[in-house]
């Protein structure tokens, strides 16, 4: 796939669509009841299934410890997003894997680059790296790391990457945080770019995709908040004089393709396909690039029956 997949999804018009995997994070924010029992089997189906129904990414979270404080909203299970897209790589063959997102100041960007360049190469050129500052002051005082300086050492980290995972076999980065050159790297990355995806939706968090972005990735803007965010982020990237066209994305109201036979929250978009393409294709006139899909389910059987039913019914209809 490589390089030229990241131009499809920005240039070519059409409204793409991925999704965040379940399973493999469970706040109880998103997770559905079967989640808790699932494992790695199931993973792997609905990776397959995202594969087989057209998906543009599936994506994984990332948290290294979460404290007893947070443990009832958060949950403890959190995947290791390396890991699991590597393990996920081998049993598709088109689908992009996302980390989305991953915490990246928690560790030196040298030994990030080992594990993502080793990801695009074996995967084909597949990674679309999402990364984010983080929220949880205890995981950085664990790792020693400085939470209260986590967005300047995040945007440090983020052009140490660019030059890790650049076309150097030998990179270069001197800076106030990290400082390293001599040190060969291989194998390089597949991709001679890989993406890397900002994830938040604070000013800090904009203006760090804006300027040194591929794509961003917001967290939770509802709809009538993301045009004014999208402007913004157009604005900063043009005054910062970066000329690359930049993937926005938004992530949907969690959906269910036709007509539930239960109550699955009023914030759920359910209904029609067509009356669901409709809906999502709003996003577009925003100005979205690619959309971050969730169903409500109450089985394994019954997510990938959604997602199917979504690729064939209602994907058709995003760029009408």
């Amino acid at each position: 796939m490589g390089i030229g997949n990241e131009a499809r999804t920005r240039s070519s018009g059409r409204l793409v669509y991925g999704m965040q995997l379940p399973v493999q994070s469970q706040s109880s924010l998103y997770a559905e009841p079967w989640e808790a029992a699932a494992g790695p089997d199931d993973l792997v189906e609905i990776a397959r299934t995202a594969d087989r129904a057209g998906f543009d990414y599936i994506a994984t979270c990332d948290h290294v410890a979460i404290p007893r404080r947070l443990a009832d909203a958060m949950g403890t299970i959190w995947y290791d997003p390396v890991a699991t897209l590597a393990h996920l790589a081998a049993v598709t063959e088109n689908v992009r894997l996302m980390s989305h997102v991953a915490v990246v100041g928690l560790r030196h960007p040298l030994l990030s680059a080992k594990q993502y360049a080793t990801l695009d190469r074996l995967s084909g050129g597949r990674l679309i790296l999402g990364v984010g500052a983080g929220h949880v002051q205890e995981e950085f005082e664990a790792l020693g790391v400085d939470f209260a300086r986590r967005g300047p050492i995040l945007d440090e980290t983020v052009d140490a990457l660019r030059a890790a995972l650049g076309p150097d076999e030998y990179p270069e980065h001197h800076g106030d945080f990290f400082d390293f050159g001599g040190l060969g790297q291989q194998p390089r990355p597949a991709q001679a770019r890989i993406p890397l995806w900002v994830g938040g939706s604070s000013p800090a968090a904009v203006r760090r995709a804006a300027t040194r972005g591929d794509g961003w990735l917001p967290q939770g803007d509802p709809r009538d908040k993301l045009p004014a965010q999208i402007a913004r982020l157009r604005r900063l990237r043009e005054e910062a004089g970066v000329a690359e066209p930049v993937t926005v994305g938004a992530i949907t109201e969690a959906l269910y393709v036709g007509e539930p036979d239960r109550p699955v929250g009023r914030r759920t978009l359910s209904g029609k396909p067509e009356a669901l393409a409709e809906s999502l294709r709003e996003y577009a006139a925003m100005g979205v690039d690619q959309i971050q899909v969730r169903f409500r389910s109450r089985s394994r059987t019954e997510l990938t029956d959604q997602m199917a039913a979504f690729a064939t019914d209602v994907a058709p209809h995003l760029d009408d």
